[in-house]
Formats: C-alpha cells, sequence, structure tokens
C-alpha cells in the first residue's frame, strides 16, 4: 500500500555499512527518475551515481547533515551511506527546474523504500568542492544530494507538540522522532 511505503521512507542518517547498495539498484532507481513528469517536458537533471568508497567519501565530505541535531556532526564511519546520487540541473535559469527535483528525489527514495533501504535528501553541502571532485563545467548546478543504504536506526513519526516545535530530536536510546502536524492543520477549508 502506497501509505505505508511512504511512511517508511523516512529521513535516514545513520546506515548498516556491511550492507552495500549496488550500481544495478541506483541504476533502478534512476529508471523510476527517468520516467517521472518533468514541467515542459524538459528534462534538465543529470545524475552522479556512486557506490565507490572513494567517491562516497568525498561526497560525505562535502556534506552538513540533520541541522536540528547541533551536538551531531553526522554519520560515524561505521554508520554511513553506502551509495549515493548526485542531482544536477543542467538548466539553471529555469526555475521550474526544482519541481522536477523534488518529484524525481521523492520518487527514488520511494523506491528505495520498497526495496528496503533508506535515504536521506540533502542540500545543506559543499557544492564548490563537489564540483571539483567530480570536474564538473560551472554550468551544471550541483541541487541535491541523496544518501543511501541500509538504515541503521528507528525513525518515528509523532505528533507536533503542544509547544508547536517541528524539530526533530533523538531520545537517550538513539530514536529518532519527526514531529509531523495533524491533518486537519494542514486543511484550511473543505468544500464539497
Amino acid at each position: 500500500m502506497l501509505k505505508d511505503l511512504v511512511k517508511a521512507n523516512r529521513s535516514y542518517r545513520r546506515f548498516d555499512p556491511s550492507v552495500p547498495v549496488s550500481m544495478r539498484t541506483l541504476e533502478e532507481l534512476m529508471e523510476l527518475a527517468r520516467l517521472c513528469p518533468s514541467a515542459a517536458n524538459r528534462q534538465p537533471l543529470r545524475f552522479l551515481l556512486s557506490t565507490a568508497p572513494a567517491d562516497n567519501e568525498a561526497i560525505f565530505a562535502c556534506l552538513k547533515w540533520a541541522a536540528y541535531l547541533t551536538d551531531w556532526d553526522g554519520p560515524a564511519p561505521a554508520e554511513r551511506p553506502t551509495a549515493y546520487i548526485v542531482m544536477i540541473n543542467t538548466a539553471r535559469e529555469w526555475e521550474f527546474a526544482r519541481f522536477d527535483l523534488g518529484i524525481m528525489a521523492q520518487t527514488m527514495l520511494l523506491g528505495a523504500a520498497e526495496k528496503g533501504l533508506g535515504g536521506c535528501m540533502i542540500g545543506a553541502l559543499n557544492r564548490d568542492r563537489l564540483r571539483t571532485h567530480f570536474s564538473l563545467p560551472p554550468e551544471m548546478e550541483i541541487s541535491l544530494v541523496l544518501a543511501l543504504g541500509q538504515p541503521a536506526e528507528d525513525v518515528r513519526i509523532v505528533d507536533v507538540p503542544a509547544d508547536g516545535s517541528i524539530r526533530y530530536y533523538r531520545d537517550e536510546a538513539g530514536v529518532h522522532y519527526v514531529p509531523k502536524r495533524r491533518l486537519g492543520e494542514l486543511i484550511l477549508e473543505k468544500r464539497s
């Protein structure tokens, strides 16, 4: 059921490095992205796929993890993703490319969840450093990185508390909680 898949698709930030993600799996996720709608059918996005340990380390070094977890610098070496998809926009001047970006990123993460994998969309990154590593020309805009692997953490959805805080947090046992607004708070009006 789609709702179960959406619930399983959390932002995972800790992974089991003993479970590799294959290039074949990344290609299958790319096939899902390829089939997604694209504004004006321009299809401006391109992708770098990495399962190579050296490239994964270089990508990891460019990422900023979990802004709300101020006392956490990101996954420890024994918790890092085993694959990445770097999403690149070839039409920087075209504002609608960002919609394609979201549609494709979410579709690939849903595909990963269906395979029992997890991931995290990361937009806070050192784009210049990553561009240099992959020798990308300046007209190619690094938009987003998907970190992928076998999740090694418990992520739970909870209601937004009475104080209204939407900040995710971890308890003493390392369980990660993600506050979500109730359905009634999201619906402004119903007309039938």
